[in-house]
C-alpha cells in the first residue's frame, strides 16, 4: 500500500568494508543534520534483505545510496533513474542481488516505483575497516546535499 507523499531514503552497504558502507554513512549524516521534510523516512538498509520489502512498498519515491565499483575516482557520484536490475551499476557485495530482486519484484507486481539512485564510486578491493577513505568521506556532505535536494523535488 503506497503512503501518499512518502519518500524513503535508503542507504545500502556493509559498514565493515569501509567505503562499501557509504550509503549507510549518508543516512547517518542526514539523520545527524536533521531538518528533512516530515514526509521523508531515513532507513539504514545495511546489506539488504527481504525485510526491506515493506518499507519500500510503502514509499511513493525511493532514493537509494549505494557504492559502485565503476572505475571512476573514489567519491565520484552519479544520479541515476534505473527502472530494471540490468540498469543498475556494478555493486560490490551480495546485497546487490537482493536489492535488485526486490526492485524487480515491484514490476512483476505491476507497480512502477519512482527510484533515484546515487551511485558513489569507490575503489576495490576494500579492506575490513569501519571508516570511510578520505576521498569518500570528503564527498559525504556533497552526497547528503544532493539527497536533500532530491527529497524536496516534487
Amino acid at each position: 500500500m503506497k503512503i501518499d507523499g512518502r519518500t524513503l531514503v535508503l542507504g545500502i552497504g556493509n559498514v565493515l568494508l569501509g567505503d562499501e558502507g557509504v550509503g549507510v554513512s549518508v543516512v547517518d549524516h542526514l539523520q545527524a543534520e536533521g531538518g528533512l521534510p516530515s514526509y521523508v523516512d531515513l532507513l539504514d538498509g545495511g546489506t539488504g534483505s527481504l525485510v526491506l520489502l515493506e518499507p519500500m512498498r510503502e514509499a511513493r519515491r525511493m532514493i537509494l545510496i549505494d557504492a559502485t565499483a565503476d572505475g571512476q575516482p573514489p567519491g565520484t557520484v552519479q544520479r541515476l533513474e534505473p527502472r530494471f536490475s540490468t540498469e543498475y551499476p556494478v555493486t560490490l557485495t551480495a546485497h546487490d542481488i537482493g536489492l535488485r530482486d526486490l526492485l524487480d519484484s515491484f514490476y512483476l507486481l505491476g507497480e512502477e516505483p519512482e527510484v533515484v539512485l546515487f551511485a558513489v564510486s569507490i575503489g576495490w578491493p576494500q579492506d575490513m575497516r569501519y571508516s570511510l577513505s578520505p576521498a569518500v568521506a570528503a564527498a559525504l556532505p556533497t552526497i547528503a546535499a544532493a539527497v536533500r535536494q532530491e527529497c524536496r523535488r516534487p
